[in-house]
């Protein structure tokens, strides 16, 4: 167990490549912990309890940090928490409760920063928390690390979190995808992999940034007497402190803390994995001293896992309304995110050969963007005598040959028109919440209303009387009229939202409403030409031929007059109501702000504007609600005009 554990430790912290969860690792690691307390004779110095981190890897120079790099203790329980707490109490026989600061803890990759005569003069990763990687240049290339104080302090070392915003992680992983580049699992891989560049300059492409979370000064003439206090002092000489953290006076407090950011967290641009509780005091700190590997006065609460292993069970293949064809692993059910999955998608063919991935795989899995797990990778394959994942040929829903499209990694089914597959994803999607909004309409349904020969186009939908839905399964008199009720009522949507209901690919909800308010009604877009396409902001080549092909084919037009037969009419748009306020203008949005991101996004493309993900010198401006993230210091430094949400609601008169 102890040589597993280390095997463990030197992928995540040496290889910056685990192929087991943190969970799983935690768990393994308590299992030795309660073995060698059980049997003390059996315990080996060597033993990985004993330590903290990995080995500092050879090819950087090692440096022997002035003062010991401690982990931290966890636990996934607010019991457990609240237990640590009631210990600390008890053992030290503390008459009052003692006050704690909570800090969201950053997943990313810890670092120490030194400063002579207020200068940094040397930064090094954690190691074994003896000795680290000598990484100076890496880190200076971090805007994030101030490279003077802005007070005359002698000695500080500065201990923090080095972290890959998650909006930088995306572009990157994009990046590598179309280089054909290693793809990195998580940011805080990607993070740990671009510190530990020989070359400096790919460390600066990175856009890394830094949570500062601990100082300590050679001599205390500044009397800071809490960790409290010594982070209004880090943040006073120039480093990026969490805002985010909170004096809690009592246990309860805490956890209340934790319950907050375990929902809150996922609209950070910065990924955390738990919370850190201190005891604020450092006399009660410097009392309670350390353990062999982590201080008595600090603990973390982790976050429920967001990456989990299973096995690979099967490899279905799924059609989608374009035809492209995609395979989608079948789990052994785990437990992620708040939901069990036994379903994951692996986009297209190539990437099971780069993942090298087949039938009885143990894998690791996450949640993209909290909603659709996908395999991150494998890290145990089944026995060599297990059949390879080949790539089918024929269409698994109506037998057609499978065809590729120039410049697509997809494989597609050619028979759009009959493959039942297709047909059902589509009504499918017409039905959805984004699209036509039927409620009740769902794949179950759809696949016995084709199933059944009774709906073959979206049209077909509103030819269905409360009869012919009466011979679907399990549906009475009460739920035949509601489903028929809900189809007719979307009888009358927005035109965005009708032009998303078709399913024109490369067009989604967003293109949807610039399309509409471009063109003002759906005869507009349909005789519309390539140039007037391409002219609105944000539509390339790709998105106006796909456009153009979609309103050339006659079986969409036959579709289009048999919708207005039945009397599905979308609304056109008032130009005199379309307000330009926001022409030319580019807003960032960060931060918790009154209403959800995608209709603050919607309101600011109603009047004009547009929306991007990341601030740079084109922004015009950050739109700041509450908590933040880096966005916010980039806008700074940029000199981005940054307003809150008041000012946004009275520049658009609301």
């Amino acid at each position: 167990m102890s040589q597993l554990i280390t095997k463990y430790s030197k992928e995540y912290y040496e290889l910056d490549s685990p192929t087991v969860s943190d969970i799983e690792y935690d768990k393994l690691f308590k299992e030795l912990q309660a073995l060698e307390e059980q049997y003390p004779e059996f315990k080996s110095a060597s033993s990985p309890t004993n330590s903290v981190g990995s080995s500092a890897a050879k090819k950087f120079a090692q440096h022997k940090h002035k003062a010991r790099l401690y982990s931290l203790d966890n636990t996934y329980s607010y019991q457990d928490l609240e237990l640590w707490y009631e210990r600390l109490q008890k053992n030290y026989s503390l008459s009052t409760p003692p006050q704690l600061v909570c800090e969201l803890k950053i997943d990313g990759l810890a670092i120490s920063l030194n400063y002579e005569n207020s200068e940094f003069v040397l930064g090094a990763t954690r190691g074994d928390g003896v000795v680290g990687e000598n990484i100076t240049p890496n880190l200076k290339t971090i805007t994030a690390i101030p490279t003077k104080l802005n007070a005359n302090i002698a000695s500080l070392e500065v201990r923090g979190e080095v972290y890959m915003p998650v909006a930088v992680f995306e572009q990157l992983n994009h990046i590598q995808q179309e280089n054909n580049a290693k793809v990195f699992a998580n940011p805080r891989n990607a993070a740990a992999g671009s510190l530990r560049q020989l070359d400096p300059e790919i460390t600066r492409e990175r856009n890394l940034s830094m949570f500062a979370y601990y100082g300590r000064l050679d001599s205390n003439e500044l009397n800071i007497t809490s960790h409290s206090e010594m982070l209004e002092f880090l943040k006073s000489q120039g480093f990026n402190v969490n805002p985010n953290y909170k004096i809690c006076n009592t246990i309860e407090e805490a956890v209340n803390y934790c319950k907050t950011w375990d929902t809150k967290r996922k609209l950070l641009d910065y990924a955390t994995d738990g919370v850190v509780i201190k005891i604020n005091s450092f006399a009660i700190q410097r009392e309670m001293g350390y353990t062999a590997r982590a201080p008595r006065w600090a603990t973390a609460y982790k976050f429920p896992p967001e990456e989990v292993s299973t096995i690979v069970e099967d490899i279905e293949i799924n059609v989608g309304r374009t035809g492209a064809v995609t395979p989608v692993a079948v789990l052994q059910p785990v437990y992620i995110s708040g939901s069990t999955v036994q379903r994951a998608t692996l986009h297209n063919f190539d990437e099971i050969k780069r993942l090298n991935i087949n039938i009885g795989d143990r894998v690791l899995i996450k949640k993209a963007a909290e909603i659709i797990p996908k395999v991150i990778c494998v890290t145990e394959h089944a026995k060599k005598s297990a059949k390879p994942f080949a790539r089918p040929k024929l269409c698994p829903s109506c037998a057609s040959e499978l065809v590729p499209l120039d410049g697509e990694v997809n494989w597609y089914c050619p028979n759009k028109y009959k493959c039942p597959a297709q047909i059902k994803a589509r009504i499918e999607y017409w039905a959805a919440k984004d699209c036509m909004d039927i409620e009740g309409l769902g794949g179950n349904i759809v696949s016995q209303l084709v199933d059944c020969g009774l709906v073959y186009t979206v049209a077909d939908l509103y030819k269905l009387s409360v009869g012919d839905i009466k011979k679907l399964s399990l549906f009475a008199d009460k739920a035949s009229q509601n489903l028929y009720g809900a189809i007719q009522s979307s009888k009358k949507p927005t035109l965005p939202r009708f032009i998303n209901s078709l399913g024109i690919k490369h067009v989604g909800k967003e293109m949807s409403e610039l399309l509409a308010n471009k063109f003002l009604t759906l005869q507009g877009l349909q005789n519309a030409s390539f140039d007037e396409i391409m002219s609105i902001d944000g539509c390339g080549e790709k998105i106006a031929n796909s456009i153009l092909d979609f309103f050339a084919d006659s079986y969409n037009n036959d579709i289009l007059k048999d919708l207005t037969n039945c009397g599905v009419i979308p609304q056109n748009i008032d130009d005199t109501k379309l307000s330009r306020n926001f022409v030319g203008k580019t807003f960032v949005i960060t931060g918790t702000l009154s209403e959800p991101r995608d209709t603050i996004s919607a309101l600011i493309k109603s009047h004009g504007g547009k929306t991007s993900s990341s601030v740079s010198k084109n922004t015009t401006y950050l739109l700041v609600g509450d908590n933040p993230g880096s966005k916010y210091d980039k806008a700074l430094s940029l000199g981005v005009d940054i307003i809150n949400e008041n000012e946004f609601r009275q520049m658009i008169g609301s």
